[in-house]
């Protein structure tokens, strides 16, 4: 017979529960409750005590016998780190699974959330280079408190929560006992309780207040969508904790002229007939406002979709300033009429026609001539609807420039 079940109540597993069950029961709490997780650190010692007891053969024969009382006769109440422990079943290194800014085997203190902005930047501006300036608002401690919350001696812990911010009310179900966990209404789940008249006039017993902080983000030649530019300890600061990062991520806005990929630059340029046939000159106006003469050499022939490059015209690279090419795809456009007189000078010009195809003997030949297709009546149109009701609205697989 178990004289307490406390601790087999912190773990949620029965009186019976093997090594295994406990292990498996510790590591889904701690998880949740791991102060860098935003967990009650009262409770996380509390659940890991409870483990280290029971995990310990000879400690939870003395408990399953005489409780607590028996434990510290013993003087089994004592126990390592709740950390270290922590540590020992999840490894440490440097916080919460290895990462940077927990307590991890360091015993450092907590960090508070890292503040992630985003930031619309224009092609031009990651072509040039720009600075840009923020404000974003943030908690920072009372300065008049000092973030105490209330004057000296008036901030006490919460009789109703012992301090961690929420109730435990257990329920038999059977014979499982279930832990339901809720914040403490008597001091709105922070573990502590302030008199009215005592709290800080200034943060209203917060011990925090908002204020805006000004930053200037360095926007740097060839930097790219997705990249970060990062300022440390510049997030929401709270007791006893240090404040996270404010991480501002670069978001590349579409531009109307030039597509991206890599650290090249791809424009459309649409050319009229004469210039692709005989020679001439484009202008493409830039990103740092020039604008670059292209010649087309009198004898080249520019075709439709042709895609030519400009070496060294794209965007800078990031780290070097090496510039990547700017590519051009080339369109033709065609005049809408023509001066009958002046077809023999084309004649003249241009390759000869291809020759009309022979009519077999015994077939009749009858002239005909084109008109405009009326858009509503096309024949393409019609089978055009046709597969996008078979679609059924799935995404269809396409090729895209990037």
């Amino acid at each position: 017979m178990v004289k307490e079940t406390k601790f087999y109540d912190l773990l949620e597993v029965p009186p019976t529960a093997s090594e295994a069950e406990l292990k498996k029961a510790y590591r889904k709490k701690a998880l949740r409750l791991h102060p860098d997780k935003g967990g009650d650190p009262e409770l996380f010692k509390e659940v890991t005590h409870a483990y280290e007891v029971l995990s310990d053969s000879q400690k939870r024969s003395l408990y399953d016998a005489r409780g607590e009382a028996g434990l510290s006769e013993q003087g089994g109440m004592g126990g390592m780190d709740p950390q270290d422990l922590f540590s020992q079943l999840f490894g440490g290194g440097g916080g919460f699974f290895g990462g940077p800014g927990g307590r991890g085997q360091q015993g450092g203190p907590r960090k508070t959330k890292d503040l992630v902005h985003r930031v619309g930047v224009t092609l031009e501006d990651l072509y040039k280079g720009k600075v840009t300036k923020l404000a974003l608002t943030r908690n920072v401690i009372c300065v008049k408190c000092k973030g105490k919350g209330g004057k000296d001696g008036a901030v006490k812990t919460c009789n109703n929560c012992s301090g961690r911010g929420v109730k435990i009310t257990l329920r038999q179900m059977g014979p499982m006992i279930q832990q339901i966990q809720s914040p403490c209404d008597e001091c709105s789940g922070t573990g502590e309780i302030i008199n009215m008249r005592d709290r800080c006039q200034h943060c209203k017993g917060k011990k925090v207040i908002s204020e805006k902080k000004p930053l200037e983000v360095h926007i740097d030649k060839g930097m790219k969508n997705g990249q970060t530019v990062t300022f440390r300890g510049e997030s929401d600061q709270s007791p006893g904790a240090e404040p996270g990062d404010v991480i501002i991520v670069i978001e590349e806005k579409p531009h109307e002229r030039f597509r991206r990929q890599e650290n090249d630059l791809i424009v459309d340029v649409e050319l009229d007939l004469l210039t692709a046939l005989a020679g001439g000159q484009f202008a493409i106006r830039h990103l740092d406002d020039r604008v670059l003469i292209v010649t087309i050499v009198p004898g080249e022939v520019i075709k439709h979709g042709d895609l030519k490059v400009i070496a060294g015209q794209g965007m800078p690279s990031h780290r070097h300033h090496e510039p990547g090419d700017l590519y051009v795809k080339l369109s033709i456009k065609f005049p809408d009429h023509i001066d009958p007189a002046v077809i023999p000078h084309l004649e003249n010009a241009l390759p000869p026609r291809q020759p009309l195809e022979s009519v077999p003997k015994g077939f009749a030949t009858e002239e005909v001539v084109l008109a405009e297709a009326d858009q509503r009546r096309r024949p393409d149109r019609g089978a055009y609807d046709e597969d996008m009701d078979e679609d059924h609205d799935e995404p269809r697989v396409q090729c895209a420039n990037q």
